[in-house]
């Protein structure tokens, strides 16, 4: 049972997934900050000193000066900003897995020339409908055709 569990561990696959995991926690915190530190104080400042991480919507009809002193007093809240800025995260981590994808994607096919696909069809001399390339006679105009 221990060989096959270190079988199992050794593979491939497991050891690209345990990687792939940890790189994207690392990644995760990076683009967090991305977010939080970079894009969306430009935007706040655009937008007349706006600190999307402190909007929300207060359920529980008290007054409070902040989220946080919402959070502390146990109010309900709708929490739009913090939603938002992980919203952001998500696209641009998306993002950049696309383009990662993409990149290996274009490096493993360099050098491999895609074969042009056979035709499935042909067009009839006689009538120019569109007809399969096995055809002997055109389903259209009756017409005898010519084998190759």
């Amino acid at each position: 049972m221990l060989d096959e569990f270190k079988q199992f561990i050794m593979r491939g696959n497991v050891l690209d997934l345990a990687i792939g995991f940890i790189m994207g926690t690392a990644f995760s915190g990076i683009v967090k900050s991305l977010v939080s530190d970079v894009i969306m104080p430009p935007i706040g400042y655009i937008m007349g000193d706006m600190d999307f991480s402190q909007i929300y919507i207060n359920l529980s009809g008290g007054d409070y000066d902040s989220l946080v002193a919402a959070q502390e007093a146990g109010a309900a809240t709708i929490n739009i900003g913090l939603f938002l800025n992980t919203l952001i995260n998500f696209l641009i981590v998306a993002f950049v897995v696309f383009m990662l994808i993409r990149a290996v994607n274009k490096a493993t096919s360099m050098g491999e020339e895609e074969a042009p696909e056979e035709p499935t069809t042909k067009d009839c001399p006689y009538c120019k409908s569109s007809i399969a390339i096995e055809a002997t006679r055109c389903p259209n105009c009756t017409s005898q055709l010519e084998t190759a």
